[in-house]
C-alpha cells in the first residue's frame, strides 16, 4: 500500500507502466466535468471507475480484497478516510467472487486519511475499507482498475 499526493506521481512511475498510465490520467483529467461510470484506459487491462457518494460509519463494512485488478483510489472531490489491513491474521467473511474480484474479510484495520488530490495504491493482499467518514459528508473519487498482468509483467 502506497499513500501520497498526485504532484509526486513520478516517484512511483518505476512501479510499471499500468501505475504510470494510471497516475498520469489522474494528473490531467478534469474530473469536475466527468460524470460518474466506468471509462476506458486501455480496455479492460486499466480503466477508471468515477463516482460520488456520501461516506460510511466504519462498522457498515467489511474490508474488501482484489486478486485480478490492482486499484490506485484517488480522491478528486472532498475527504474521507480508508481502514487498511495486511491480508495475514483476518477471517474471510465471503470467499472470492472471480466475476466481482472480491473477497470480504473482517478483522482490525488502521484508519488512513486522504483528502483532495492524494492517492492510494493497493495491491492484491491490501485490504481496505473505503469511502469511510460521517455520513453527511460526500466525496468524489475515482478507483483506477489495473490488471495485475500488467504490474507483474514488469516485476
Amino acid at each position: 500500500m502506497i499513500v501520497d499526493k498526485i504532484e509526486n506521481r513520478e516517484r512511483y512511475f518505476i512501479l510499471g507502466e499500468g501505475i504510470e498510465r494510471a497516475l498520469r490520467y489522474l494528473a490531467v483529467t478534469d474530473f469536475s466535468i466527468i460524470k460518474p461510470g466506468k471509462y476506458p484506459i486501455e480496455g479492460d487491462s486499466i480503466f477508471a471507475l468515477v463516482d460520488e457518494y456520501n461516506l460510511r460509519d466504519p462498522q457498515s463494512a467489511e474490508l474488501e480484497a482484489h486478486r485480478k485488478y490492482a486499484d490506485v483510489q484517488f480522491i478528486a472531490q472532498g475527504s474521507e478516510k480508508i481502514g487498511y489491513a495486511p491480508l495475514d491474521g483476518n477471517v474471510t467473511v465471503e470467499e472470492y467472487s472471480i466475476d466481482r474480484d472480491i473477497a470480504l474479510y473482517k478483522g482490525e484495520e488502521s484508519l488512513i486519511s486522504l483528502s483532495q488530490g492524494m492517492f492510494m495504491i493497493l495491491l492484491p493482499g491490501d485490504l481496505h475499507k473505503p469511502g469511510l467518514g460521517d455520513p453527511q459528508n460526500r466525496a468524489q473519487k475515482v478507483v483506477v482498475k489495473i490488471a495485475m498482468e500488467l504490474i507483474q509483467k514488469h516485476s
